[in-house]
């Protein structure tokens, strides 16, 4: 069987490609779901990797929910209310979990069509950069139903309330452009440059070192919900231990010395 989510390191940096091409990458297959969990606690147990990429195989990022399964209530959309809740803690919202928690800088290269949970699985990422054929819907009403995974908190923190809720409540797709124009993205490129460029970017975040790295990732989560001066108390003890290490002293000698540096984590 081919494998449903593939993982390929090339030096400190781990692509991922959701790789369900025949039901356009939907997120409701259990075995993709364990597969992700798998893949990013893997990535935050090694100090190798310093940043991650998630795509798509085929024209699809992520299609979201698979119809076929919401019509024969199976997947996470069996059962009662009850079931239902259980199902979506367990599987979507697990990934959901393991995405956002994934301790090193994240770039979703969106290839494709974002869809429903899948344009939300992009709100998890830290970087979006999109292909020129890709759109964006937070779909649910369309399909009878309601973000599940956390679209309701994700969406407006990239966009803002009111780009949310007009997304949220007409279902409406966003092309590439208009997610630019709208910070729903920081780029887009033609479809072949796409993970050249999603590549060449986790290049120059890895060239820093990667203790560091997963602090200032840290950071900028805390802060989405912090007070503060809680998020300085927080930033003080990173600091404090960032002094310590042999990467600071390394990074402060290869600029003194106009030399490139070389990290080792510790």
């Amino acid at each position: 069987m081919t494998d449903k989510l593939l993982f390929t390191q090339e030096g400190h940096v781990v692509t991922l490609t959701l790789n369900m091409p025949e039901t356009r990458n939907a997120l409701t297959d259990a075995d993709l779901c364990e597969a992700l969990v798998d893949a990013l606690r893997r990535i935050n147990a090694d100090q190798s990797v310093r940043c991650a990429i998630l795509t798509g195989a085929g024209k699809a990022f992520s299609s979201g929910g698979n119809l076929k399964h919401m019509q024969e209530k199976s997947s996470i959309f069996g059962g009662d209310a009850i079931d239902a809740k259980d199902r979506y803690r367990e599987g979507i919202q697990r990934v959901a979990r393991s995405v956002w928690e994934c301790e090193v800088p994240l770039i979703a290269a969106v290839n494709g069509p974002a869809y429903g949970a899948g344009c939300d699985m992009t709100c998890m990422c830290d970087i979006r950069i999109a292909s020129s054929r890709a759109t964006f819907a937070e779909n649910f009403v369309r399909v009878g139903l309601i973000s599940g995974d956390g679209g309701a908190w994700l969406l407006p923190r990239q966009v803002g309330l009111s780009r949310a809720a007009e997304m949220t409540f007409t279902g409406d797709p966003v092309d590439a452009e208009t997610a630019l124009s709208w910070g729903l993205v920081s780029k887009v490129t033609e479809p072949d440059e796409l993970l050249p460029e999603a590549n060449g970017l986790a290049s120059r975040i890895a060239q820093n070192p990667p203790r560091q790295l997963r602090m200032a990732k840290r950071l900028l989560r805390e802060g989405l919900n912090t007070r503060f001066d809680s998020l300085l108390q927080l930033a003080a003890a990173y600091q404090g231990a960032c002094h310590q290490t042999e990467d600071h002293s390394e990074a402060v000698n290869a600029l003194l010395e106009k030399r490139q540096p070389q990290f080792i984590g510790r």
